[in-house]
């Protein structure tokens, strides 16, 4: 094996590998893949090898530091596979190892010659780059051609993110009927335009959606392009998500950066109506962080970013727990990147049968009961949860405001 070592050390220390295809394993199972390919990609401008390993029905990629490409690339030799194609600017060699570690290698003449490396695939986004889509234009996002403007590239990733959640639960949506969608604390309402596009213009879905905000300037701006789009469902509304009763039922409810527990108040509103979809991303979570009262925590709650850091992690978890108890199903997701801003975890819950609601609220109970807690959401929802509940009173802040930029 030394004669394949040193060509692979030379290969990896002049950076020649265009492509590899390693394959022939040594042992078959039915779980370990049969073919791996590696090939050069570029992330964030730095040099790495993309292994992309070949399943019957699937295809499984990892992308390695170029430091590392020798020792892996060697290491899949010794262990998995007895034949590889490894192709460089000067030769393409054929490597062929019998069962007794015999190695072969064939030189045969370059078959490939470098391309411009680029990372694994262009992200295909449900909004195109390239492709003029009017609210974008309107927004400033995007310019009459479709191309996206550069300092605008972060609002267009965090567009197409929140339509890919949007897309995961049409199934968990009513059918055969228009649906009815509240977007509260919608604040410039990017991503209600984009919302009320993807389904009413793309997917041809019947629809109305109504934006609720406490920033009348804002609301009146977002209604008079509403109106300039021919976007006729989709209403602007002035008003606090805490007063809202014009609806009696909706299907799914937005709530993006609405300020403490004025999220509360959307989730309380969002259940109580029986929405299908709950989607909200929560802002400024302040109510636990006065409440915090834990000796065991005290190496973490003396500290006071620590302390806001885990409060906002906390509240959420209570959020989503009780969700759970009151018949949904949720995830928390990562909304876009840490380095775009820190309020970036989406709570997304959809209807769902639970028949452990006695587990949940016993996990739900401990945990609120450890932290020294009185959640506001508990409390508006009381007539929601189970009885045992009603064993004990706490008393709670009152709701904030929407406060979305």
């Amino acid at each position: 094996m030394e004669g394949l070592r040193n060509l692979i050390h030379e290969i990896t220390e002049q950076g020649g590998l265009i492509s590899a295809t390693l394959s022939q394993r040594r042992k078959a199972g039915e779980d370990g893949y049969t073919k791996t390919v590696i090939k050069p990609v570029l992330l964030k401008g730095v040099l790495h090898y993309q292994f992309a390993n070949h399943y019957n029905n699937k295809v499984i990629h990892e992308n390695i530091p170029a430091e590392s490409l020798e020792v892996s690339l060697m290491r899949l030799f010794e262990e998995t596979f007895r034949q590889g194609l490894l192709c460089t600017p000067e030769a393409d060699y054929q490597v062929l190892i019998s069962k007794k570690y015999k190695v072969s290698i064939l030189t045969k003449s370059p078959t490939k010659t470098p391309g411009v490396l680029t990372h694994n695939r262009a992200k295909q986004y449900i909004l195109e780059e390239g492709r003029p889509v009017p609210f974008l234009i309107e927004l400033g996002i995007m310019n009459s051609e479709g191309k996206v403007l550069a300092k605008k590239y972060d609002k267009f990733r965090q567009i197409n993110r929140f339509l890919e959640m949007v897309q995961d639960v049409l199934p968990h949506l009513p059918k055969k009927r228009p649906l009815t969608i509240v977007d509260f604390g919608c604040g410039k309402s990017y991503l209600t335009f984009a919302l009320y596009h993807y389904l009413s213009v793309e997917l041809q879905m019947e629809l109305k959606v109504v934006g609720l905000d406490l920033k009348a300037d804002v609301i009146e701006r977002c209604g008079m392009l509403a109106k300039d789009l021919n976007y006729q469902n989709l209403r602007f509304l002035v008003g606090d998500i805490a007063d809202y009763d014009e609806l009696s039922e909706v299907d799914m409810v937005v709530t993006l950066h609405a300020c403490d527990t004025a999220t509360d108040a959307a989730l309380e509103k969002a259940v109580r109506w029986g929405a299908s979809v709950i989607l909200s991303v929560p802002c400024c979570q302040h109510e636990l962080f006065g409440q915090l009262d834990s000796p065991v925590l005290d190496p973490l709650l003396s500290h006071g970013i620590l302390k806001e850091r885990f409060a906002a992690l906390a509240t959420d978890a209570i959020r989503a727990k009780l969700l759970d108890i009151m018949g949904y199903k949720t995830q928390l997701l990562e909304f876009i990147d840490m380095e775009h801003t820190p309020k970036n975890i989406l709570i997304r819950a959809v209807k769902a049968k639970n028949n452990d609601t006695d587990r949940l609220w016993r996990e739900y109970t401990e945990f609120r009961n450890f932290l020294h807690a009185a959640p506001y959401l508990e409390q508006a929802c009381r007539d929601l949860l189970p009885e045992a509940m009603n064993q004990g009173e706490v008393s709670v802040p009152e709701a904030g405001q929407t406060d979305n930029p």
